[in-house]
């Protein structure tokens, strides 16, 4: 009854079969985000006399702990971490998903971390990461940024801001003129596509200069990471 069968073609749904069609989606979209186990964590914080970094410590903390009694192995590193770049490269193979805690410098992830990425992500572009810009001499329907070599790998943006949460979508703020969150950081975006991985949805703290409010802030972010990453 719930499925109609229509000859040398797809299956037409009825009312029940659709119902069906959409649990059948759900739990694979779940079974999907159970698989993942393995996540690396990048604190991309550059400390400044006026900005520690401790917000954005203290997020990548509730995130290994939330993520550890769930079940998943967690690797991590910081900006002021001596890394290696092999071991970088390993660890984004390593990883079904990667969270990228970071402020908002200058519109954009903070020096160092843009140096990071110029010299992990540049040796990655042998094919472990990527390979190259995905684009041969040989094959011209080769698209652009086509190259990623980390599909089915996932990431996470975690972004503290000093802008207020009204500043962002909202046409008559002159500043961003609609623009999101996601808007801004869509270079960071497309680095990870770059390599062939798809967003989790992003999480940001707001306002943290001039009018915080951490503890809300804490209790958005574990909901957040109980909704994206759930129980293994």
């Amino acid at each position: 009854m719930g499925v109609v069968k229509k000859s040398g073609y797809a299956p037409e749904l009825g009312p029940l079969g659709i119902l069906e069609f959409v649990n059948q989606k759900l739990i694979s979209v779940f079974d999907k985000e159970r698989s993942m186990k393995n996540v690396f964590i990048i604190n991309a914080h550059e400390p400044y006399p006026f900005s520690e970094g401790r917000l954005n410590g203290s997020l990548v903390e509730k995130a290994e702990a939330n993520l550890k009694n769930k079940g998943y192995e967690i690797r991590h590193t910081t900006m002021r971490d001596t890394y290696d770049v092999e071991q970088e490269i390993e660890k984004h193979q390593w990883a079904d998903a990667v969270i990228l805690q970071t402020p908002c410098n200058w519109m954009g992830v903070p020096w160092t971390f843009k140096k990071y990425m110029d010299e992990v992500y540049t040796v990655g572009m042998d094919g472990r990461l990527c390979s190259g810009d995905g684009r041969t001499r040989h094959d011209a329907s080769k698209q652009y940024g086509s190259g990623g070599s980390l599909t089915g790998k996932k990431y996470m943006l975690s972004i503290t801001y000093n802008a207020p949460t009204e500043a962002f979508g909202n046409p008559n703020q002159e500043f961003f003129e609609g623009r999101s969150i996601d808007d801004l950081f869509w270079p960071a975006h497309l680095n990870f596509k770059f390599f062939g991985m798809t967003p989790l949805e992003t999480f940001a703290c707001y306002d943290v200069m001039k009018n915080p409010d951490v503890e809300n802030d804490f209790k958005r972010f574990e909901d957040h990471l109980n909704r994206v990453f759930p129980n293994r």
